[in-house]
């Protein structure tokens, strides 16, 4: 099923609980956090907005065992690298940038009251990293439940992602949305959850059993801090607060229709237009995406993906000339009812709603016109469902 793997190649307890014990001279118990793919609804978060992710059987895993002081030992796999932190005093900046996101949960675990204590953590991973499949809020995630794990302490699972949300903002420096975390510690396996992003009240929505989503990934690397993402932000905001001293009402994009942004075309700025245009959009079809899965339409469906693609592209000014022809080619392909750039944009992955008798054909097909586009063999994988973020059971 994957080729190229952009990611780690899959991971097994196992092997995670040698390493561990190799490391650190003693057992440690696994948890994990799942990837997420959001079907529709990108950008709309920070606009409170809704969104429609699921979760996938791609991890982030973290052995991990208390400590009889107050420090945080965390050995990378990926990076071949160790950090090495007290819990007291703790503030953004000097640590490698996965030490900073490490670092940036235990802060926000303390600040929301838990007792942490030490711990020993070696994390690996299976998510392509800048893929779009939010590897960062996957290892937030799985350390969160670790350290809470060590010190024997729970929390809600909106308040964790909140938590996890907070420390992305202040250790990693990126103003993300909430739709990432929530999904990857909130979702029920063989679900999607629309998530109201002003009100974080989730509804669960169970997948079809015959639902094929196929993710490849253009191999075009982006850092959400590089500052795209912030910029877009940013111009969000300052067209919201443009329409809202004009407009009564308004308080986010959620009281804001196509019509009105009509009305103001002539007058806001062009860009500032482009991505309201989006986030309004962009949150009306995914209320149209839950109707299309609850009576498994994947025309439908799949019309709708092509859409979004085409604001992001367009509007939100999000996709790069890779993504275009991967989405291009699969949207020519038939079996393939629609498809999208999936993530925060700027490179990353795309994600195809394919007939599952077509899968293997499919796959085929989009991999050999992006080897001899681009000269590399794309990393596939084809949605698995996953249970959120938690301990392994063993």
């Amino acid at each position: 099923m994957n080729a190229a793997a952009a990611g780690s190649p899959a991971l097994d307890a196992a092997s995670i609980h040698a390493r561990f014990a190799s490391r650190f001279g003693r057992p440690g118990r696994l948890y994990r956090a799942p990837g997420r793919v959001n079907i529709i609804g990108e950008h709309t978060d920070y606009n409170d907005g809704f969104v429609l992710p699921t979760n996938t059987a791609l991890y982030t895993w973290v052995a991990a065992a208390p400590r009889n002081d107050d420090t945080v030992c965390a050995h990378s796999v990926r990076f071949d690298e160790t950090a090495r932190f007290g819990l007291a005093g703790l503030a953004p900046g000097g640590a490698p940038a996965w030490a900073e996101y490490v670092k940036g949960v235990a802060a926000t675990l303390i600040a929301q009251g838990v007792a942490l204590r030490g711990a020993d953590l070696l994390i690996d991973g299976e998510l392509p990293l800048g893929g779009g499949l939010s590897s960062s809020a996957s290892l937030e995630a799985a350390v969160a439940v670790a350290l809470l794990g060590c010190a024997k302490a729970e929390m809600a699972p909106m308040k964790l992602a909140l938590a996890c949300q907070r420390a992305e903002h202040d250790y990693a420096g990126v103003p993300c949305g909430i739709m990432d975390q929530a999904v990857i510690i909130a979702c029920p396996q063989n679900h999607a959850m629309m998530l109201d992003c002003r009100s974080l009240e989730p509804d669960f929505n169970r997948l079809p059993d015959d639902l094929c989503l196929l993710v490849v990934d253009s191999g075009v690397r982006h850092q959400l801090s590089d500052g795209g993402y912030r910029q877009r932000r940013e111009e969000c905001d300052f067209a919201l607060d443009w329409l809202a001293a004009r407009e009564p009402g308004v308080a986010s994009f959620r009281d804001v229709d196509l019509g009105m942004l009509q009305r103001h075309a002539k007058e806001l700025d062009p860009a500032p237009l482009r991505r309201a245009r989006h986030a309004v959009s962009e949150t009306r079809r995914v209320l149209a995406a839950v109707d299309a899965l609850q009576r498994n339409d994947p025309v439908a469906l799949g019309a709708i993906l092509d859409a979004s693609h085409a604001s992001l592209r367009d509007d939100f000014m999000v996709s790069c000339r890779e993504l275009d022809f991967l989405v291009e080619t699969a949207q020519a392909t038939r079996g393939v009812f629609g498809a999208r750039m999936v993530g925060g944009g700027f490179g990353g992955c795309m994600v195809a709603l394919v007939d599952p008798a077509e899968q293997d054909r499919v796959q085929s097909r989009i991999a050999a016109a992006y080897r001899a586009y681009a000269g590399r063999d794309p990393w596939r994988h084809v949605v698995t469902p996953a249970p959120p973020a938690g301990l392994v059971a063993e």
